[in-house]
């Protein structure tokens, strides 16, 4: 265990954030994987968003040896949506932004880390005063071995592992509920509105022990998808053809279809979308930029 005197006295301390809601099964693991780090956060707040099973337990015993680590429980009864988690990650900022330090992470109850993670992450900071929002590249586990998740990609970061320097994650206001979901790309979009810089870094792994959608389902997960796409504004043609990349892949071309269908319905029914005007053409504009340099979709 490292000492807690020697935490706090980080040139640059940051905080951390998970939200988690009946992770007893992933959670222990990510502990684990943050108090081994070479660099500890200043206080990580773990919201256990009215967990029925082991999770609160589980965090109490690790919080008794670590006081960095601190148990926030949310008892208000509300519905399990999209929602629900930016929620509870914003009642956990609520409770340190009293506190001295210089970047704040996202941190998802079931990813674990290499030892030297965000010791190596921040000192990508400390090179790039423009670098607001950054992370590691997601690996899940394909015939029994970690691979890289298919759509990391460097400009973007996944939501699990959010990094972010205070003043941009200020600047933006923290994560905004959206009724689809998308809030970490929401967040990426204002980051850069605002003037700062998002990146992912290819050589710090992050090893997610829950596939991607695994929580509700492939094909939900793409319906989803497809709507936080329209949602934050991707034009038509873009969609086309982030989902066409998908063709020839099962069961991603069966996603893809269902992801397409999801953006057509809602872009033919002009449902409102809850972003400015603004956003997505800023968005919109980036898009086009990423088509044409050949960095991807």
């Amino acid at each position: 265990m490292i000492p807690y005197e020697r935490e706090a006295s980080n040139a640059h301390p940051f905080v951390l954030i998970t939200a988690a809601y009946n992770e007893a099964h992933y959670i222990e693991g990510t502990i684990r994987s943050v108090v081994a780090q070479t660099l500890c956060p200043q206080k990580w707040i773990i919201v256990s968003d009215g967990s029925t099973d082991e999770t609160d337990s589980i965090v109490r015993r690790h919080a008794a040896n670590h006081s960095f680590i601190e148990l926030l429980r949310l008892e208000k009864d509300h519905k399990r949506n999209f929602a629900a988690q930016v929620h509870a990650i914003n009642a956990g900022y609520q409770h340190v932004q009293h506190l001295d330090f210089s970047f704040v992470g996202n941190l998802d109850a079931d990813v674990t880390l290499e030892s030297r993670y965000f010791e190596q992450l921040i000192d990508r900071f400390r090179g790039d005063k423009e670098l607001g929002l950054a992370g590691g590249y997601i690996y899940e586990r394909s015939n029994g071995e970690f691979k890289i998740r298919d759509g990391n990609t460097t400009r973007s970061v996944a939501h699990a592992i959010q990094f972010f320097r205070r003043e941009c994650y200020d600047a933006i206001g923290g994560y905004c509920p959206l009724k689809y979901g998308g809030p970490d790309w929401h967040a990426e979009v204002s980051a850069r509105m605002k003037g700062w810089r998002v990146e992912s870094f290819p050589d710090l792994p992050v090893y997610h022990h829950r596939m991607t959608g695994g929580g509700t389902g492939l094909l939900h997960y793409a319906y989803q998808q497809g709507m936080v796409d329209y949602s934050l504004g991707s034009h038509p043609f873009i969609e086309l053809l982030r989902c066409a990349k998908r063709v020839g892949r099962r069961p991603l071309l069966i996603g893809g279809l269902v992801r397409l269908a999801a953006f057509t319905s809602a872009y033919v029914r002009r449902q409102p979308r809850p972003v400015s005007a603004e956003f997505v053409e800023f968005h919109r504009d980036y898009e086009r930029k990423c088509l044409f340099s050949r960095v991807g979709i």
